[in-house]
């Protein structure tokens, strides 16, 4: 097949890191973030000169610029992976050095022009992304990947990352395909529309959430959101496991909501429980019977372990006097 370059390049400094006459036909499109808010000549002039073996295809600035690095008919060394990149265009977009690594709208809509000129040289009739590792080299299911399904990277960053299915749909509107999108494997929907302040967990059925296994401890943990949604993506505290604070990003797709209920000082509610501590965050426990009891105090709820105290009601069958977890309470 003969390779053509982008006619989109505003600056070319091509890099001796690469292996000479990829070993397949270009059927993948890999986006990438520099980690810098470079023009693509910076880009370009640092693969042209690092002693790191690192390049790519294709350098996209903050400007907007487009800069050749490698190539196409030669393999980038990009992805951590020599199968990846032998079949893809390998694409670095400039962003800021900070999560979520975002990028400027000048570079994201260069990119997307690129992106649309890659596609129409080589005969990708459409760009498809169901942010699946599964589907690596299915490429009639899903023909973009990302850097951090073949290292322990967080690249192309989660603003880029995000944007994979919006890049998708710009890409070919310019491509003008009217195809339908392919069927994508069932996953569980969302039982419950979450919000801001709700009490989320890990679906007993989920498996995978952004192409990465879901170990079965963590389906187990139960965390807080933290922002409403955008999209099908909430940011979740898990800091209510017990642990230090951590925002993360999630799939929605696989969290479910528990109804949360939130009690105040003074009312009295249904314990469920057979545990009561002696403080907020104590470890050790001590036996109690469930039954009618009143909060009288509420501690960091969503930070602490155990964030109500409750004393036990008269004739309510509780024996509870101490520091309870959230989920064995319930409403009278």
């Amino acid at each position: 097949m003969a390779y053509t370059n982008s006619p989109l390049v505003t600056y070319k400094n091509i890099t001796a890191n690469k292996t000479k006459n990829r070993n397949h036909a270009i059927d993948t499109i890999t986006i990438h973030c520099i980690v810098g808010q470079w023009t693509a000549k910076q880009g370009c002039d640092y693969f042209a000169t690092t002693d790191r073996q690192c390049s790519a295809n294709y350098v996209v600035g903050k400007d907007g610029s487009i800069g050749l690095s490698v190539d196409e008919k030669d393999r980038s060394w990009c992805s951590s992976s020599s199968a990846n990149d032998h079949r893809a265009v390998t694409i670095e977009v400039a962003s800021d050095t900070k999560h979520p690594y975002a990028v400027t709208d000048a570079a994201y809509n260069a990119l997307i022009k690129l992106v649309a000129d890659i596609c129409q040289r080589n005969g990708i009739k459409k760009l498809l992304w169901q942010a699946d590792k599964s589907l690596i080299g299915q490429v009639d299911k899903q023909n973009m990947t990302v850097h951090r399904w073949f290292a322990n990277k967080s690249c192309p960053g989660e603003y880029l990352y995000e944007r994979h299915g919006a890049i998708a749909e710009a890409v070919n509107k310019i491509l003008g395909d009217d195809a339908p999108d392919p069927e994508p494997e069932e996953k569980e929907e969302p039982v419950a529309t979450i919000k801001k302040g709700d009490i989320v967990a890990i679906a007993d059925n989920a498996t995978y959430y952004n192409g990465k296994k879901i170990p079965d401890w963590v389906r187990a943990k139960k965390w807080i959101v933290k922002e409403n949604p955008v999209g099908n993506r909430a940011v979740i505290d898990k800091s209510t496991d017990g642990k230090n604070s951590i925002c993360s990003p999630v799939d929605v797709k696989y969290l479910i909501a528990d109804k949360p209920y939130y009690p105040d000082e003074g009312d009295v509610v249904n314990f469920t429980g057979k545990k009561h501590y002696t403080s907020a965050n104590a470890s050790n426990a001590k036996s109690c019977k469930p039954g009618k009891a009143r909060v009288t105090s509420v501690y960091m709820l969503g930070k602490s372990k155990h964030p109500y105290h409750l004393v036990a009601v008269d004739g309510g069958g509780s024996t509870v006097y101490g520091w309870v977890d959230a989920d064995t309470i319930t409403k009278l």
